[in-house]
C-alpha cells in the first residue's frame, strides 16, 4: 500500500450520524473497505447530514487505517451548477437553496421559510415588493395610522365617502 494510499481515501456515505457533538460517518472506501465511526470534522457555522450514496475524502492520522477523519463531504447528484465566478450557495437534495449572487443579490428558495426572532424582525429597505396574499393575526401600523384601530375623518351618513383616517395622509 502506497503512503497516500495509507494517508488519504475517497469514499461514499453509508451512514451518517448526528447525534454526537461531532459527526461520525461510515464510509465505503475506494478499496471496498467499509470504515465505521469515522469523525467528520465541518467548518465552524456549517453542518449536515449527507445522504447515503455522497462522496467524501477521508485521512487516516499517522497513516493509521483503525482512525481516520473525514476531512469533506460533497454530493454531485444535487450541487447547483453553472455559479459566476466568486458565487456561493446552500442547497438540499430538495431543492431548497440560498444563493449568494453576483451584485449583491441574495435568492432564497423554499417551500415555507420560517424566521423566528424573539425581539424583532426588522427589514430597513427603500421599496419592499410583494405578490400573492399578506395574512396578519396583530395589526398593521403604516405611517403612523393602525389598520384595525384607526378612525376617519368627513364621515358622511349614506353612500358618502369617509375622508382619510385621522392621523395620516
Amino acid at each position: 500500500m502506497s503512503l497516500l494510499t495509507r494517508l488519504l481515501a475517497r469514499g461514499t456515505v453509508v451512514l451518517a450520524n448526528s447525534a454526537s457533538k461531532l459527526q461520525s460517518l461510515q464510509m465505503r472506501l475506494t478499496a471496498g473497505e467499509v470504515n465505521d465511526d469515522m469523525e467528520h470534522f465541518e467548518p465552524y457555522g456549517f453542518t449536515s447530514n449527507p445522504l447515503a450514496g455522497a462522496e467524501g475524502i477521508a485521512t487516516f492520522l499517522g497513516g493509521d487505517r483503525s482512525h481516520a477523519v473525514v476531512l469533506v463531504v460533497a454530493d454531485r447528484r444535487f450541487r447547483l451548477k453553472a455559479l459566476a465566478p466568486g458565487e456561493v450557495a446552500i442547497y438540499t437534495d430538495e431543492g431548497d437553496r440560498i444563493h449568494f449572487k453576483r451584485g449583491r443579490v441574495i435568492d432564497i428558495d423554499t417551500a415555507t421559510l420560517n424566521i423566528r426572532a424573539s425581539s424583532a424582525v426588522n427589514i430597513d429597505s427603500p421599496v419592499i415588493n410583494h405578490t400573492g396574499k399578506i395574512v396578519s393575526q396583530g395589526d398593521q401600523i403604516a405611517g403612523g395610522v393602525s389598520q384595525i384601530k384607526h378612525v376617519h375623518v368627513g364621515v358622511q351618513a349614506g353612500n358618502g365617502q369617509t375622508g382619510a383616517p385621522a392621523g395620516g395622509q
